[in-house]
């Protein structure tokens, strides 16, 4: 039998719990009180798309070495759902640690000889203590994290003052949930030997870090970024970002003596309407978006296409989920790459922006408004589940309160009163990008008539070829244009000169990063680049042309960003070796390394083991 664990600071507990059991809350105490403690932590929920009833799972992985992507594997189970109890069981690692309601005898067979197992009476203790059924289940999930508490050596006031916080406005709620707490906390220390070999010291690596989700850091960014308008339509994973929209709208953009709301949203009947109402806005010059996600940006083709080719600004926040169809809506995946960057029919090319976390969230909404100005064109913003819906630990929002909006190229009363030349699909500056006009800015001058059909530089409906090709070659110009103001990719260089690669983007990149250190160990060495927008800046071809081979790490299954590199540019496939990862959960570190170690045929998964411990 192995020896039993033994860490301080540097572990994963994965909750195993039943959807609608009210253990959430509980679990979520659990990882905000080890940020308390100074510990850098991060969580991942993994839960059904019912109401209640199926399994539903709470991972939190501790490292106080700063890696907090998912690493793979648990080195303690807190195993509540009777129904996944095998699967829980298979998932611990040798010498781990499993925990468990002990109330009711289970038979030696469902344990494991390689781990140690600790049970608690749970149920029993609730039995005794509450009448009512609801509380009894409630008050279960306190007592358990009162359990974790000794076996761990938590800060139990660090817990208290959370569960004040949570209950705040609630104050009879706060005196039941701390005894339930101190009634686990005091029932461990006298059955059981505490701590465990794996444990918790306070710490001072959190520093000034904060603790969000992406998505109420995009609907941040968006406030500061000038929108006025968001019009959506309900749909996991993306809800969370329009509520959060609403919420800081709320508290900011409210006329301080009259509070009166300076904004509008819109809960429109279908994802259709949304984006129509977001160009129609944005036509009228406000900054506008929507939130969705893949199923609703195929509904939203047509609009999309019309606002491509009509040119006018829209942002789209794709909160990217496992696909297709209806697919698993709270699972993760970073599946649409495709569907939105030719989004529409015919030929059309969208700008991506690709956040790794919800500090870039913030900072890539408020740019994602300022291009969709610049080049009077839909922008999306690729984020995911996991960005969008998990709680991650992140460097502070900033903003520059000197910096001002993009509005791009709107010519104003006075140009056009001077007799300048207005034409609005004309380019006069060469870079694919024609002036545009609000509604209203003159009253005999700079009218135009807005149409998906073809048209002239001037706006005149024609359906000759010749009107035609040129300004489909001037909105490719346009989109070369974008290159040099999209952000850029960042590459990091390996230790040792090498002849290999790896481009990554999005949520990969925690776990890509610890990966890379356990790669080096290993003696594998590779050069990174992770890519953050579409187009493609020359970097990436420059970055494939200076390798012999370059694994693409993504999370779907048909290697969407390695089919856009070889179409735009136009790159030989052989060069670039898929990394896939797609079924759903969070892509780990464990994971990459095996499927990067196992194409170069260098090490085994023992060896990979150790390097992640």
């Amino acid at each position: 039998m192995p020896k039993p664990i033994t860490a301080i600071n540097d572990f994963v507990v994965k909750f195993a719990n039943v959807n609608g059991s009210g253990s959430a809350s509980a679990n979520g105490l659990f990882a905000k009180a080890i940020l308390r403690m100074g510990i850098p932590a991060s969580s991942r929920n993994i839960f059904p798309s019912n109401i209640q009833g199926l399994p539903t799972w709470f991972e939190v992985r501790i490292n106080e070495g700063n890696h907090l992507g998912r690493r793979g594997g648990v080195d303690m189970m807190v195993a509540m759902n009777p129904q996944t109890w095998d699967k829980d069981l298979a998932e611990i690692e040798p010498g781990g640690y499993l925990f468990y309601d002990s109330t009711k005898p289970m038979p030696a067979s469902k344990f494991r000889d390689d781990i140690t197992v600790i049970g608690a009476p749970l149920t029993e203790i609730c039995n005794r203590t509450y009448d009512d059924m609801r509380q009894r289940q409630l008050f279960k999930n306190i007592i358990y994290l009162g359990v974790l508490s000794a076996l761990l050596d938590m800060d139990v006031p660090a817990i208290e003052a959370l569960i004040g916080e949570q209950f705040r406005g609630k104050d009879t709620l706060i005196k039941p949930n701390l005894h339930a707490l101190q009634l686990g906390r005091d029932w461990a220390q006298q059955a059981l030997d505490c701590p465990l070999g794996i444990r918790l010291q306070k710490s001072d690596k959190v520093g000034d870090r904060i603790f969000v989700t992406g998505n109420d850091a995009a609907a941040l960014g968006a406030v500061y970024g000038g929108a006025t308008v968001c019009a959506w339509y309900p749909i996991t994973p993306s809800s969370s970002l329009a509520e959060a929209f609403s919420a800081h709208c709320a508290r900011y953009r409210r006329d301080p003596d009259t509070k009166q709301h300076k904004f509008a949203i819109i809960q429109a009947e279908d994802e259709l309407a949304s984006i129509g109402i977001v160009i129609g806005a944005a036509w009228n010059g406000a900054r506008a978006f929507t939130a969705t996600s893949g199923p609703g940006i195929s509904l939203m083709q047509e609009f999309l296409g019309l606002a491509y080719f009509a040119e006018i600004p829209a942002v789209i926040f794709d909160i990217q989920r496992g696909s297709p169809s209806t697919g698993m809506p709270t699972r993760t995946q970073q599946a649409d790459l495709m569907l939105a960057a030719y989004a529409s029919h015919g030929d059309t090319k969208h700008i991506l922006l690709l956040p790794q976390d919800p500090n870039e969230s913030f900072t890539f909404a408020a740019d994602a408004l300022d291009l969709a100005d610049r080049f009077q064109t839909p922008v999306f913003v690729m984020m995911d589940l996991d960005i969008g819906m998990n709680d991650w630990l992140v460097p502070p929002l900033q903003w520059d309160p000197a910096r001002k909006f993009d509005r791009g190229k709107v010519m104003t009363a006075e140009e056009l009163e001077a007799g300048k030349d207005f034409g609005r699909y004309l380019d006069v500056d060469g870079d694919g990008v024609p002036y545009r006009t609000y509604p209203g800015t003159h009253p005999t001058r700079g009218a135009y008539f807005t149409r998906g059909t073809t048209k002239d530089r001037y706006a005149r409906y024609t359906e000759e070829g010749g009107p035609y090709v040129d300004n489909m070659q001037r909105l490719l110009k346009k989109f070369e244009t974008a290159k040099r103001f999209v952000p850029r990719p960042i590459k990091r260089e390996a230790r040792e000169a090498t002849k290999y690669g790896a481009i990554y983007f999005g949520s990969t990149a925690p776990a890509m990063e610890e990966a890379l250190e356990a790669l080096e160990d290993r003696g594998i060495h590779l050069d990174t680049l992770r890519v953050r927008a579409f187009p493609f800046h020359d970097d990436v071809l420059d970055f494939i042309r200076d390798h012999e081979k370059v694994f693409v790490v993504e999370q779907n299954r048909d290697g969407q960003m390695r089919s856009l590199i070889t179409i735009e540019g136009e790159v030989d496939p052989a060069k670039l070796v898929p990394i896939l990862h797609y079924d759903g959960t969070p892509i780990t570190a464990r994971f990459i390394v095996k499927a990067i170690a196992d194409m170069l045929n260098v090490v085994t998964l023992a060896p990979l083991r150790k390097a992640l411990s």
